[in-house]
């Protein structure tokens, strides 16, 4: 597995990189024999808190990530580290059918847009902006797959990569769907009718 572990604003010794990387190693290998590649990021929170954030990709659209804060680096990544493998073992079974892949024309592309408003944005295009009224600035996209699958199935995808919302194609009905994070900790689902 290829592991980066980094910091920002922060100095990231060799002790917390060994030890990042027996407990990541040791965590990954026990439910995947090849996970392809890891991250950590280490960071500071406020004026006193450490964040770790990490992130796995374990197999074909299958990305893990889980978070904390704590006044110690160590303690910020252990329970990082602890609630995915709490994860991993919840949705063991269900990952190992994830690797029967459907056909390839049972997926389509999308392009996800991340929004963010606020005052220290550039600028939007005069134009674009008419067209738009006053609507956020896309500050970033990328290219996905939009894979075919069940609501139980999205939702374990959503909870492993710690995602707020996920587009899915539903297999009965052929249409996109999407399934989110409310605030009050529920799971949405959204099945649009034609």
């Amino acid at each position: 597995m290829q592991l980066t572990v980094e910091g920002k604003q922060l100095d990231v010794g060799d002790a917390l990189r060994e030890h990042v990387r027996t407990n990541l190693t040791e965590t990954a290998e026990k439910y995947f024999r090849n996970p392809i590649e890891a991250t950590v990021v280490f960071s500071k929170e406020g004026g006193h808190l450490f964040r770790a954030d990490i992130s796995i990709h374990v197999g074909k659209g299958i990305i893990l990530q889980a978070q904390h804060a704590a006044s110690d680096p160590y303690p910020a990544f252990d329970t990082a580290s602890d609630r995915l493998a709490k994860q991993l073992r919840r949705y063991k079974n269900k990952l190992k059918d994830h690797h029967k892949e459907l056909p390839e024309a049972a997926n389509m592309d999308a392009i996800y847009y991340t929004i963010q408003g606020g005052a220290e944005e550039p600028e939007p295009d005069p134009d674009e902006a008419a067209l738009q009224g006053e609507e956020p600035a896309v500050i970033a996209e990328m290219k996905t797959h939009i894979q075919t699958m069940s609501v139980s199935d999205a939702v374990m995808r959503l909870d492993l990569a710690d995602q707020a919302a996920l587009l899915f194609r539903h297999p009965s009905s052929g249409r996109i769907n999407l399934v989110y994070r409310r605030q009050d900790g529920n799971i949405g689902w959204v099945d649009p009718k034609e």
